[in-house]
């Protein structure tokens, strides 16, 4: 469900993509296989904590076969400046070990196959995805869903409920634009806390959800 009409969602995407016409993942990679890495690495985490850390880890660990065969203690050592490093770096030996075993060390391009892999979830597949191998998808981060139910994209409770109606508003085409230049702007201009309403380009079409116009 939307609170926008087509005309007034098309315009949005019109400006979105006029404001942000180079949004791109903000995460630091090489190949597929480091694009994985980081988005696992990124969850409740900062993407600029990722990519400070992240040079170090593919220098050690450029490869799946590299990092299956990694010392929990020393990958610790790299993670331990983001958040729920000890977990994560048992999911990214884990998920490596996956993929030499299953995959031949490369990473899969279909979504049901990434969902299985420790420490990915429907994000991180649909970030792989989009990202990775130019599939349309929209990945609702915490910036997508904020952004999409506040400005009137979406009006639901869920991240599932608000990507399925992203999707149905949205033309496939522009999905990975849209997921990419509203994580720029939540970044941005439209915070969680205090949203830039003075100046913001969809000031005049966004709904804002309830959210009271910054003072």
């Amino acid at each position: 469900m939307t609170i926008l009409k087509k005309p007034e969602i098309t315009k949005v995407i019109e400006i979105l993509a006029e404001v942000y016409p180079e949004a791109e993942c903000a995460l630091v990679h090489e190949n597929t296989f480091q694009l994985l890495i980081t988005v696992v690495l990124s969850a409740q985490t900062t993407d600029k904590s990722v990519n400070q850390i992240s040079p170090l880890l593919f220098e050690r660990y450029p490869d799946a076969e590299a990092l299956a065969s990694a010392r929990a203690a020393d990958l610790e050592n790299i993670l331990k400046r983001i958040g729920m490093y000890r977990t994560k770096a048992k999911n990214i030996i884990a998920l490596s070990q996956t993929l030499i075993d299953e995959f031949e060390g490369h990473v899969p391009k279909d979504y049901d196959l990434l969902i299985k892999l420790p420490g990915v979830g429907r994000k991180t597949a649909n970030v792989v995805l989009s990202v990775g191998f130019g599939v349309p998808r929209i990945a609702v981060d915490t910036h997508v869903f904020r952004l999409a139910n506040r400005i009137g994209l979406a009006a639901e409770k869920n991240v599932l409920d608000t990507e399925l109606a992203l999707m149905k508003a949205i033309p496939e085409n522009l999905w990975i634009m849209t997921h990419h230049a509203l994580i720029m702007h939540g970044r941005n201009v439209c915070g969680a806390q205090r949203p830039g309403c003075d100046g913001c380009a969809l000031d005049k079409l966004c709904k804002k959800n309830g959210v009271e116009r910054k003072k």
